[in-house]
């Protein structure tokens, strides 16, 4: 026994000791499979915040977008990343829907989870000087239109698309869809009035309604949002009624969270499981939280995977009910 101690003292005095925990030696990327502007984007660049102020790692956070196909880009970056624990990716549930609306050789399961950060609601945002006071105006003045009324989004056969299918079949009526690589790039044309509406997330639309711009007529959810402090016009998130409530009764969330690539350690996967629980805990995020009306949802392990085994059966369900599954 005093052979095995006095080894062992020999040991920590060379320095040598137990194997240290696994941290990052290089510059950490996380991708952003949307343009600038959006909330994907505008959610990564908060973390990036974040890590920085709170100095959780010694590492800066890069963040890169890579928009093309619909996020497709970016998802097969972090594929082919396999092993690269130096790289992340903020996912929407277009981890599941990119690959069944294209074929594409990728599955979630091809990444490690990290951490699922918060839910998401979608509104029915207009123009500040649209005439529809509520749901129902908008669909009684689409039922009319000729040619359709235009409504914009974020990609084509996304969640976006998907919420103005949804609007078709519950209300028979037919929109024209226009995909836009950001929300932040929907907005925009939604302020200069180039569509008649968006389906935009609350983070996505915030600036153009503090600014007078558009205006949120709904919040496709089954209960209001639960933000009472003051946002624009002399409301709050939680003012805003449901959809349902205003006769259009469509409803969904989005989760938003975090992948690795495959093939990492679990010694890596670890580390951020830490680091974005560390994030998940700070006034900032639960300030951001509350200015874009994202719901806290944070979850992680066995808990997390759950939750993308029963969504993504959600998603394929919902996909081939709009007819957005690849043939």
């Amino acid at each position: 026994m005093k052979q095995h101690w006095l080894a062992a003292t020999a040991i920590m005095a060379a320095g040598i000791g137990p194997a240290a925990a696994w941290e990052p030696n290089k510059p950490i990327e996380i991708v952003v499979p949307f343009s600038a502007g959006g909330a994907s984007d505008q959610m990564a660049r908060t973390i990036q915040g974040i890590i920085q102020k709170q100095q959780f790692t010694k590492q800066p956070i890069i963040v890169v977008n890579k928009p093309a196909a619909g996020g497709a880009e970016g998802m097969l970056d972090i594929q082919k990343s396999a092993g690269d624990a130096h790289k992340l990716i903020t996912t929407s549930s277009g981890i599941f829907m990119t690959p069944m609306a294209t074929k594409l050789a990728l599955n979630w399961t091809d990444y490690t989870p990290v951490a699922m950060l918060a839910q998401d609601s979608f509104l029915l945002w207009v123009n500040a000087k649209a005439p529809y006071k509520n749901a129902g105006d908008l669909m009684t003045a689409a039922k009319s239109a000729n040619p359709a009324m235009k409504i914009g989004g974020t990609s084509s056969k996304r969640e976006d698309n998907l919420l103005v299918f949804a609007m078709e079949k519950q209300s028979g009526t037919k929109f024209a869809y226009i995909p836009y690589t950001s929300g932040g790039q929907a907005s925009t044309q939604l302020s200069g009035g180039h569509v008649e509406a968006t389906t935009n997330n609350p983070a996505e639309d915030l600036a153009n309604w503090r600014g007078g711009a558009t205006r949120p007529l709904c919040v496709f959810a089954e209960q209001k949002m639960a933000y009472t402090e003051k946002v624009a016009d002399g409301q709050s998130w939680a003012d805003i009624p449901t959809c349902a409530s205003q006769g259009l009764n469509v409803s969904y969330q989005m989760l938003r969270g975090m992948f690795m690539p495959g093939k990492v350690s679990k010694e890596q996967q670890a580390f951020y499981v830490d680091l974005f629980k560390k994030v998940s805990e700070t006034p900032e995020w639960k300030e951001y939280l509350a200015r874009n009306a994202l719901a806290a949802d944070y979850r992680d392990g066995e808990a997390f995977v759950s939750f993308l085994k029963a969504d993504e059966a959600k998603h394929e369900k919902l996909m081939t009910e709009a007819g957005f599954m690849a043939k």
